[in-house]
C-alpha cells in the first residue's frame, strides 16, 4: 500500500476503528464464504476480505470501541473468542484498505481531491466499460441506438421552452433505448438552451448532502465547461465547508457522467454552461417524517438557483433511475408477471407527479410506500420539481423499462425518461 495516496505517512494509531463505509459483497475465496469490502470512492485499490462468521465484528467498529471493546462485543453478540492479535489484524486489513474513518484516510482523501481540482477537468470514470471513450465511437455507438428507437410525433414542439428533464443513469447497453428515446425528442428544444443545470444521485451521499463542483465534466466530444460563478453562489449559499465536504464524490460517481455524455451529443459538441451538483440520501425524510419543503440546505438551494437564472434559459436535468425491486435488492422473492404490473402501475403514479411538476405528490407517494421500491433517484428528481415550482408545466414521458438485475431475471432495474415544457399561456 506504499504507493497509495497519502500512504507515505505514518499511519494514524488506531485506537477506536470506526467504519468510514461498508459496501459487503459476498464471495468464495479459496472454500470459504467471504466478505469484501471496498472503497466505491476509489481512494484505495484494494478492498478487504472478512469471512463471513466475523460480520458482526464489522458492526461494532462504530468509533466506540477499542481492540479489548470490539473483542467482548463479539463474544456477546456471538460467541466467539478471538484473540485481541487476530482483531488487531483485521483491523489492520481495514486500515490498510482506506475502509476506516481515520487521520490515514483523511490524509489520504485530501490528495486525491487535490488532485482532483488541480487537474485540467474532471476524467471519465465509465469510458470504457459504458461508452466508447472517443468520439467517433460514441458517435456511432448513438446513431446505432437511436436507429434502434425511432421516435414518434412529440406532443410538445419548440414552441414550448424545455425547462426540466428526468434522464437515466443506468448503463446504456441495459437503457439505451431509454436515452435514445428521451433524448431524441429534446433535441428539438436543446438550441435554445444556455445553462444546464445536472442534479445527479450521489449513491454515496450523506443525508440532505448537496455537493457542486468546480470541475468541469470531460466528454468523448470534449470538455463541458462548469459556471463556475453559479457553483461559487450556490456554496456561498450552502456554505463552503459543507457544499465542498463531499466533492471527492465526482470522482466516480456515474449519474452525471452518464447524462453529460448524452447532453454534450446532443448539443452537437456546443460547450454550453453546466452547473453539475451531486444531491445525497433523503432517507431521514423517508424514515423520519420530515419534509424536504422545510430543509435549510435544500431551501437555499433552490432559493438561489432559482434567483441566479431567473434571465437564462435554464434546463434542470435529474440524472435518476426508479425501483429497484428483487432478491438483487434485498427482496424475498422474484418478481412474476403480476409483480411486474404492479411496478409499472406504481411507477406510472410517480411518473404522474413528474409530468404535472409535482415535487411534493412525487416525494409524499415514496413516503407512503417507506420507499419499497427503493426509488435511486428521489432527491434529484424532487430537487429538479422543486426549482421548478411556480412555472405551469407541460409534461410528457417515454421509454419506460424494467431492466434485468440478475441472471435469473427476478430483479429489475425500472427507468424511464420525461421532458417538462413550461406553459406560457
Amino acid at each position: 500500500m506504499a504507493d497509495e495516496p497519502g500512504r507515505s505517512v505514518p499511519t494514524h494509531p488506531i485506537t477506536h476503528p470506526k467504519l468510514r463505509l461498508l459496501e459487503p459483497q459476498l464471495v468464495d475465496y479459496q472454500g470459504q464464504r467471504m466478505i469484501y469490502l471496498h472503497d466505491s470512492l476509489g481512494i484505495a485499490r484494494d478492498g478487504a476480505l472478512i469471512p463471513q462468521p466475523l460480520a458482526p465484528l464489522l458492526s461494532l467498529c462504530d468509533g466506540t470501541r477499542d481492540i479489548s471493546g470490539l473483542r467482548s462485543g463479539l463474544l456477546m453478540r456471538t460467541g466467539l473468542t478471538l484473540p485481541e492479535h487476530v482483531i488487531e489484524q483485521i483491523i489492520e486489513q481495514l486500515d490498510d484498505a482506506l475502509l476506516l474513518e481515520n487521520g490515514a484516510y483523511h490524509d489520504a482523501a485530501a490528495e486525491v481531491v487535490r488532485r482532483y481540482r488541480d487537474a485540467r477537468h474532471r476524467p471519465p470514470s465509465h469510458a470504457g466499460p459504458v461508452y466508447p471513450g472517443d468520439s467517433a465511437g460514441l458517435s456511432r455507438a448513438i446513431a446505432g441506438y437511436c436507429e434502434e428507437t425511432p421516435v414518434e410525433e412529440m406532443t410538445y414542439t419548440p414552441e414550448n421552452a424545455l425547462v426540466g428533464m428526468l434522464c437515466p443513469h443506468i448503463d446504456y447497453a441495459r437503457g439505451h433505448k431509454t436515452y435514445a428515446e428521451l433524448w431524441q425528442r429534446a433535441k428539438p428544444s436543446l438550441d435554445e438552451v444556455d445553462l444546464v443545470i445536472i442534479l445527479g444521485t450521489d449513491h454515496s451521499g450523506g443525508l440532505s448532502m448537496i455537493t457542486p463542483t468546480r470541475q468541469s465534466y470531460f466528454t468523448p466530444h470534449g470538455v463541458l465547461p462548469t459556471d463556475t460563478e453559479v457553483v461559487d453562489g450556490l456554496a456561498d449559499a450552502l456554505g463552503r465547508q459543507r457544499a465542498y465536504a463531499e466533492e471527492i464524490h465526482h470522482i466516480n460517481e456515474h449519474s452525471i457522467e452518464l447524462a453529460s455524455v448524452w447532453l454534450h451529443h446532443f448539443l452537437d459538441g456546443r460547450a454550453c454552461p453546466v452547473v453539475p451538483i451531486l444531491c445525497g440520501s433523503f432517507h431521514h425524510f423517508i424514515a423520519g417524517g420530515g419534509n424536504p419543503a422545510e430543509d435549510e440546505n435544500i431551501v437555499n438551494m433552490v432559493q438561489f438557483l432559482r434567483e441566479a437564472t431567473e434571465d437564462r434559459n435554464t434546463l434542470v436535468i435529474a440524472a435518476g433511475d426508479l425501483a429497484h425491486i428483487g432478491p438483487a435488492f434485498g427482496d424475498s422473492t422474484p418478481l412474476d408477471t403480476i409483480a411486474r404490473a404492479k411496478l409499472s402501475a406504481e411507477d406510472g403514479a410517480s411518473m404522474e407527479h413528474i409530468r404535472n411538476g409535482d415535487a411534493a405528490g412525487f416525494f409524499e407517494r415514496s413516503r407512503a410506500e417507506s420507499d419499497s421500491r427503493r426509488i435511486c433517484g428521489i432527491s434529484a428528481i424532487y430537487l429538479m420539481l422543486e426549482y421548478l415550482s411556480g412555472k405551469k408545466i407541460l409534461g410528457e414521458s417515454m421509454g419506460y423499462d424494467q431492466c434485468p438485475a440478475d441472471a435469473q431475471g427476478g430483479s429489475v432495474v425500472s427507468i424511464a425518461g420525461a421532458l417538462l415544457y413550461e406553459d406560457d399561456d
